[in-house]
């Protein structure tokens, strides 16, 4: 027996070895994020959703001098709710009650077999979660495709927004219409499976970063690869697949006119984030995600909106510049 097992660890840290993540000296985590830790409590919101029991994860952090108003914060694709954790840190500190949540199929939440993502499905999601929280009414804030899910949520509940906030927001172009070639789900899926710290890295410096590697990156970069490097990258590759398909035939670029609250959009100058531009010809590909542009023409569009820019950072200013951004952020809230 106890040779048995020392045979069946040998195998496993063999596996383990010859995994990308560990040959590269990055971590794997879990299908939910297993072993990745969160800046604040982890919470559980049971619900049924498609005929399947979920579990939505998210973090719900108290002002520490309560102003009476409530900021829901939410991720994009290859981010979690941990991302903002700064952004947590001084909205909490300035009054606000701050709820983060890892949408369906990511980051620490459920991860169903065969979801039908939509963004009016995650829109929902998260307006019964706020409903089961007692928050009636709240400033949404979607950064990259959380963008577009803020955009959806406003336009569905918009008695239930106080303000939408925009950061880098996905979707202000259609990449279909741009002449972006369709991706077919198991095409998508298996480009999912190529996914390891280094194709992540490569990705967020060349269209994120503006060719500029910080270290404390790298912690964002291993949590989404880390899933993929996991024993649940199977399932990850399914939802990615299938959220990449869904960002790509879902547009809310056409609705930006409908938007009735009070909007801010928060853009990062060097930007040039563009979903399935490597499958677009090379005239086409080079127009794709001039975010200057993009961004201007976006508040044009919608009613009454507050264009912020942010000479020198990319997609997520956040990351890039903490400071710089919350103050931005506070005054636009202070609208």
């Amino acid at each position: 027996m106890i040779l048995l097992r020392a045979a069946t660890a040998l195998i496993a840290a063999c596996l383990l070895a010859a995994s990308p993540a560990a040959a590269a000296g990055h971590p794997s985590y879990g299908p939910e994020l297993e072993g990745f830790d969160y800046p604040y409590e982890v919470k559980r919101f049971a619900f049924a959703s498609q005929g399947e029991q979920l579990s939505m994860a998210y973090l719900d952090v108290a002002p520490e001098k309560p102003n009476g108003r409530t900021v829901v914060l939410l991720h994009g694709k290859n981010f979690c709710a941990a991302t903002f954790e700064g952004v947590i840190g001084t909205l909490a500190k300035a009054g606000y009650r701050v709820v983060a949540v890892d949408q369906i199929g990511f980051c620490k939440s459920s991860k169903p077999a065969g979801y039908q993502f939509s963004f009016g499905q995650l829109a929902a999601n998260t307006h019964a979660l706020l409903e089961g929280l007692g928050v009636g009414r709240a400033t949404i804030l979607g950064h990259s495709m959380g963008g577009m899910l803020a955009a959806r949520y406003a336009l569905t509940y918009p008695a239930a927004t106080e303000q939408l906030v925009m950061v880098n927001p996905l979707g202000l172009e259609d990449w279909k219409a741009e002449g972006v070639p369709y991706a077919t789900i198991d095409q998508l899926y298996q480009s999912e499976l190529k996914t390891t710290y280094d194709t992540v890295r490569a990705y967020q410096l060349k269209f994120y970063y503006d060719g500029r590697w910080k270290p404390e990156y790298d912690r964002w970069a291993e949590m989404n690869a880390g899933l993929y490097t996991g024993s649940g990258r199977e399932q990850v590759a399914w939802i990615g697949a299938r959220t990449s398909e869904m960002i790509y035939t879902q547009p809310v670029v056409y609705e930006f006119p409908k938007i009735e609250v009070p909007t801010t959009l928060m853009i990062g100058q060097t930007d040039r984030t563009a979903p399935g531009a490597n499958r677009a010809p090379a005239e086409i590909a080079k127009r794709l995600g001039d975010y200057p542009a993009l961004g201007r023409r976006a508040a044009a569009a919608i009613p009454g909106a507050k264009l912020v820019e942010f000479p020198g950072l990319g997609h997520a200013p956040q990351v890039e510049d903490p400071a710089a951004f919350d103050a931005a952020l506070l005054k636009a809230l202070d609208r």
